[in-house]
């Protein structure tokens, strides 16, 4: 004899079951990926004129304690943007700067400290910076106001300190940011804690999801030869979706030695990293000459139409903490030739972001 309770749960349970496959092929087609309403508007164009290839291009400063605007009545910080056009003609590649710079603003402070914004990104239609001292993502519009937008904080997501932001880029409609990729150590080199070598996934909506990547960034240094206690820092990291691959234009590059403050400044890197989406094809390339080691990358993106083989890049310089200089150049990275040697921006100034934009 059949048990009358058993079988009607049974029944209820079927009735279910059934009831949940209906939903999911009747919503099979309707699944919400992270590309679902994304603005794909890239805030530029390309102008031809003759045989000219123009570009407009944005960069931005760190001004690191210098940010603060001492002639304000309220505690204010500030960074500055220069536009200008990228020109190519042929295998010539020059940069055409406008005249006057943006000063933009904010009043969202850490410890005294703010808008010291470390990349450029456009996202989902925006044009988005990040400041390494607060941790905090802006919107920068286009008359040149600044928008909070997500604050992030450092390594897993469950510490009180904010993220120090270095790198934004792009990957499936999704915005990525992270920090040094090295391990977070005294000013002497004594190991802290791994929370530098999180990347932040940042969907359109501003929701945060924190991944761990040590395994990552340890891979993409030991492919380029570094050893403990040698160590990589990172300012620098794109996505090609043409190429499906990751690219790293490291600040800092120490193939044995241990990290320094005293040392580091001596530690530029000229080389070009392309790591596969699961990391396990790493390639490492050197583009021209490092010099002495005080310029290290600080920015770049892909020059558009060019099969992502083209970069413009910034390089930085300092000299016992305080900035000497930035430099913009331009390369294929495939081949390793330059089509602009490294070329001063003016001012003494970091810049630290760089986008076709405006």
């Amino acid at each position: 004899m059949v048990d009358e309770g058993c079988s009607s749960c049974r029944n209820k349970f079927f009735l279910v079951v059934g009831l949940l496959a209906v939903g999911y092929y009747l919503n099979k087609d309707k699944e919400v990926t992270s590309c679902d309403g994304y603005n794909y508007d890239t805030l530029t164009s390309v102008e031809y004129k003759g045989d000219e290839i123009r570009h407009h291009i944005v960069v931005v400063t760190d001004l690191d304690q210098s940010s603060l605007l001492k002639t304000s009545k309220k505690p204010t910080w500030r960074s500055f943007i220069q536009a200008g056009t990228l020109v190519l003609k042929g295998d010539q590649v020059s940069v055409e700067w406008d005249e006057n710079e943006h000063e933009i603003q904010s009043q969202f402070a850490l410890g005294g400290r703010a808008m010291e914004l470390s990349d450029l990104v456009v996202f989902d239609g925006k044009l988005l910076s990040i400041d390494d001292r607060t941790g905090i993502v802006y919107q920068i519009t286009n008359d040149y106001k600044t928008v909070p937008w997500v604050f992030l904080n450092d390594g897993p997501g469950n510490t009180t300190k904010n993220l120090k932001g270095e790198w934004l880029a792009v990957k499936d409609c999704t915005l990525y940011a992270g920090g040094l990729g090295k391990e977070w150590t005294t000013t002497e080199g004594v190991f802290v804690n791994h929370n530098p070598m999180y990347v932040k996934k940042i969907s359109r909506k501003g929701e945060v999801e924190h991944v761990r990547w040590v395994d990552e960034f340890i891979a993409v240094r030991k492919a380029a030869g570094v050893v403990d206690p040698g160590y990589m820092i990172h300012e620098s990291v794109q996505w090609s979706e043409i190429h499906q691959k990751w690219f790293f234009l490291p600040r800092r590059v120490s193939k044995n030695e241990i990290y320094t403050e005293a040392t580091d400044e001596t530690k530029g890197s000229n080389t070009v990293i392309t790591a596969s989406v699961d990391f396990k094809t790493i390639t490492v390339k050197e583009i021209g000459s490092k010099g002495n080691g005080a310029r290290g990358f600080s920015a770049f993106q892909f020059v558009p139409n060019t099969n992502d083989e083209l970069i413009v890049a910034l390089k930085s310089e300092e000299k016992d903490g305080e900035p000497v200089g930035s430099y913009i150049t331009v390369f294929n990275w495939k081949t390793g030739k330059i089509l602009l040697e490294e070329k001063q921006l003016r001012g003494a100034y970091k810049f630290e972001g760089i986008v076709f934009a405006f």
